[in-house]
């Protein structure tokens, strides 16, 4: 009877089964066992920065009179919209409130966008490696991934655009991009945009981008937004967030932005779907607007000291090869290992100097090309800078150690 039973079990769906796993978490339970063995685990793993939220924003909940936490419009609060409109415009980039539909993270405004202009088994081209949960919100919506792959050589520069161009199918609905990139850091150039422009123009495609790192930019390389090409009005959507501008991933609040009405009016339809975006998380965000520009200022610093910290140390370890990255907080390095995953599980399962250790998110999982990224690691350099030194120090040690170092 037992038997019976469990052969006529119901079964998870094919989109269930074929969801990736996260990359950046997979190697969790390794990392909470080594701490309960005693060991100080350095999350390199993920972008939770140690960056003190403003204190605007902490305030405006802290001191909040709401006696109804009731819920907000679908498409964010008005008064929310407005003024993130005009930080917009104080960034150059020209839009109203009605160009705005406030989500719960930047991750709902990529969902919202992929249902809005795709059907199941359509295509989007994304540069790789990208953003891993792209890959998620894609088997979500149904949509098939067409990676065009960048090279760690030149820094992860975007692709030629042959090789752009030779992606597109009569399926292919648009190109995604992270500017600056997640994991890489790449600052895309504004030649790069324009060549990207061309093609989505030529080939009627949506470019979307996600911008949220916009304010993380070194060595006086200044972003652009891909809401000012000119003659894309009808073609562009942006994605934003507050996760790590103000160091808020808490609060889960994130914007689509784009001009083209119709799109606009189907994501709102999604929106409505589920009512409404946080609003206790909104009133942190729009307090969150009157930020002083003297905090970017420190943390930028900050950044650029901790990525030098990361990159220098790491590209003088014999074998280890990683590009300088002009924005984001994010490094992809190259390691002498067998398999970069194997080694970030040894490092928690088997390695430890001085009683530390170090987490990082294995890169093949931002790849979506099979064997793609198999000897290289992305690392958030999002802690302190004695840790990030402390953190050099264990992966040195342990490329010594590990059975899988080619020498």
């Amino acid at each position: 009877m037992d038997n019976i039973y469990y052969k006529t079990m119901p079964k998870i769906s094919r989109k269930g089964a074929q969801m990736p796993q996260s990359p950046i978490r997979k190697l969790v339970p390794y990392a909470e066992q080594a701490k309960k063995e005693g060991v100080n685990v350095y999350h390199l793993n993920i972008g939770q920065p140690d960056i003190k939220t403003p204190e605007v924003a902490l305030n405006a909940v802290k001191k909040n009179t709401l006696d109804i936490l009731a819920y907000s419009r679908s498409e964010g609060s008005e008064t929310y919209r407005t003024k993130l409109a005009a930080y917009y415009k104080k960034n150059n980039i020209h839009v109203s409130a009605n160009n705005i539909i406030i989500t719960t993270g930047g991750s709902e405004a990529l969902f919202f966008t992929f249902g809005s202009i795709m059907d199941p088994e359509d295509e989007v081209i994304i540069p790789e490696p990208f953003y891993a949960n792209y890959n998620s919100f894609a088997v979500t919506a149904g949509v098939r991934v067409v990676p065009v792959t960048s090279s760690i050589e030149n820094g992860f520069a975007l692709p030629a655009m042959e090789e752009i161009e030779a992606k597109i199918t009569p399926r292919t609905k648009g190109i995604v991009i992270c500017n600056p990139g997640n994991p890489t850091g790449y600052l895309y150039s504004k030649a790069e945009l324009e060549a990207l422009a061309a093609i989505v123009k030529k080939h009627d495609l949506f470019l979307y981008a996600d911008e949220v790192y916009r304010e993380f930019c070194y060595d006086g390389a200044q972003p652009h937004s891909v809401l000012n090409l000119p003659g894309l009005e009808e073609h562009v959507l942006m994605i934003d967030s507050v996760s790590k501008r103000y160091s808020m991933c808490g609060a889960r609040i994130g914007a689509l932005i784009s001009k083209n009405k119709e799109v606009m009016a189907a994501a709102l339809k999604f929106g409505q779907a589920r009512l409404s975006p946080p609003t206790i998380d909104q009133v942190a965000a729009e307090a969150a607007l009157t930020t002083p520009q003297s905090y970017f200022d420190e943390v930028v610093d900050e950044y650029v000291a901790r990525r030098n910290i990361m990159v220098d140390g790491l590209n003088a370890i014999p074998g280890v090869f990683c590009p300088k990255p002009k924005g984001a907080f994010y490094c992809v390095a190259r390691f002498p290992v067998d398999d970069a995953e194997k080694f970030c599980q040894w490092l928690l399962e088997s390695f430890s100097f001085e009683g530390q250790t170090v987490m990082m998110a294995p890169a093949n999982g931002f790849y979506s090309t099979p064997g793609a990224g198999k000897n290289e690691a992305r690392i958030a350099y999002v802690l302190n800078q004695d840790s990030l030194r402390k953190a050099v120090d264990c992966l040195r040690v342990a490329l010594e150690e590990y059975p899988g170092t080619i020498r």
